[in-house]
């Protein structure tokens, strides 16, 4: 008998033309936005190797390394974040490093082609989160309430049909359905990868199984949900604009409320605040090593004077660092405590909806999500370790930034060689820590199901078929 229901259930749904027209729809979208995103990847790619020879270019001509002036470095583009950006557009992309100081990563995406941010892209999130959940909403608001208005469900039911086997048909058949023919679209974008010449890594590509997973779990998520609507209402009307007003609210309110909420729970130092107290701290250094500067006495030897003198300098330098590191190491610490504290309030509230969990999983996931800035400047701060040492072994100083020695008498008229300088490794974060920081949101989604689910099961137990 169920697999009669289920059967029958798929047959109507694959024949039924809102889903001919809400899969071709999908699947439209979802090829389109591998496409759009492989595209995207290819020419971020290019701007980022550009990037990189631009910065070794401004070696050409020096013959010492005290000429140079800065060196930066740049978050390379991941195959994922073009189809799950997250937070990757909105993040700097460069850091500069002098040897000394705190990072801080400049030149988002978004402030350069201020537009994208306006409209964003186009990509698997977007359609996840507005498209599905619409779509699962559009078949599934009828379910029951529209078999009862058509007649079909009493005469089903007057053929001694169970209702939880008849609900069960319903929920599994329909889940089974949608999910393959997304899973045939979402193959075919996958295709297009290689194809266009992104290539993905095998952790890349478990990434991307994970959220399609994922994806599917939000859209099954609407989907039962809906038919619970459908089963505790009496009209396809009714259930309808239920659904409307939960996908509004859930989709487009909740989100941002959870924000505004957390803002005024918790109050979060602003960025301006914070430099105005590094820079006031700074300067308070600054006096300090001018004094010390101003007793400054020379050996005798006038020949070694400017060496005893950098090396003062250079030791003056180490004590501001230290200092100035264990002071905006505090000030850091406090903020980001502060930060996350508000960042894990507005996302409990937020969890109440499947697409605040979506949203959080799939950048987890990717490794777009807002541990990206904070995994970036942690690899930046490595390379500057190295970077600072090179360079001290080359001119025997470790100059802070805004500080450019100039060396007095002959120097080497050969060009310095580029391939000695530190390159830059970026690693991605890692696949466990993205898993483990997604599966409490997938663990939601999922629970979103079996409860939508079992309440259908519930109200339909309970319906007036008459």
């Amino acid at each position: 008998m169920f697999r009669a229901i289920l059967e029958k259930e798929i047959r109507d749904l694959l024949g039924s033309t809102k889903f001919v027209l809400t899969f071709a729809v999908s699947a439209v979208l979802i090829i389109g936005a591998f496409a759009i995103g492989a595209t995207r990847h290819n020419l971020n790619l290019r701007q980022y190797e550009a990037s990189v020879a631009e910065n070794l270019r401004q070696l050409d001509g020096l013959t010492d390394w005290n000429q140079m002036e800065q060196n930066r470095v740049f978050l390379p583009p991941q195959p994922l974040a073009a189809l799950v950006s997250g937070v990757s557009n909105d993040i700097g992309r460069t850091i500069t490093v002098t040897g000394r100081g705190e990072l801080t990563a400049t030149d988002s995406r978004y402030g350069e082609d201020p537009i994208y941010a306006v409209f964003r892209f186009l990509d698997l999130k977007f359609i996840f989160h507005i498209v599905f959940s619409l779509f699962a909403i559009l078949l599934g608001f009828d379910a029951v309430c529209g078999e009862k208005e058509r007649g079909t469900l009493r005469l089903a039911l007057a053929n001694a049909v169970p209702r939880h086997t008849f609900i069960a048909g319903k929920l599994v058949g329909s889940v089974a359905a949608l999910a393959v023919s997304l899973l045939i679209a979402v193959g075919a974008g996958c295709l297009l990868l290689p194809v266009m010449g992104v290539s993905l890594s095998g952790g890349d590509w478990i990434r991307l199984v994970l959220i399609v997973l994922t994806g599917l779990l939000y859209f099954g998520a609407f989907l039962t949900m809906s038919v619970f609507v459908s089963a505790v209402t009496h009209r396809s009307s009714s259930s309808f604009m239920a659904m409307l007003v939960i996908w509004i609210v859930g989709v487009l309110i909740v989100p941002r409320v959870s924000v505004l909420l957390a803002g005024r729970a918790i109050d979060v130092p602003s960025v301006d605040h914070m430099s105005a107290q590094k820079a006031s701290y700074r300067e308070q250094l600054w006096k300090e090593s001018r004094e010390l500067m101003a007793n400054f006495q020379p050996k005798a030897n006038t020949a070694c004077a400017a060496t005893d003198f950098g090396r003062f300098m250079d030791s003056l330098m180490d004590v501001r660092e230290a200092r100035t590191q264990i002071y905006t190491a505090r000030l850091n610490e406090e903020r980001y405590n502060r930060q996350q504290e508000q960042q894990k309030l507005a996302f409990n509230i937020a969890r109440v909806s499947p697409s605040t969990s979506l949203t959080l999983a799939t950048s987890a996931l990717a490794g777009t999500f807002l541990t990206l800035k904070e995994h970036f400047v942690d690899e930046a701060s490595g390379y500057q370790d190295a970077y600072g040492q090179f360079i001290k072994e080359k001119t025997g100083l470790n100059p802070a930034a805004g500080i450019k020695v100039i060396k007095i008498g002959e120097s080497n008229q050969e060009p310095i060689d580029p391939d000695e300088l530190p390159r830059f490794g970026y690693r991605p974060i890692p696949l466990d820590q993205s898993v483990a920081s997604a599966a409490g949101d997938v663990g939601i989604l999922a629970i979103f199901n079996l409860l939508f689910f079992a309440g259908g099961f519930l109200a339909f137990s309970r319906y007036d078929v008459r």
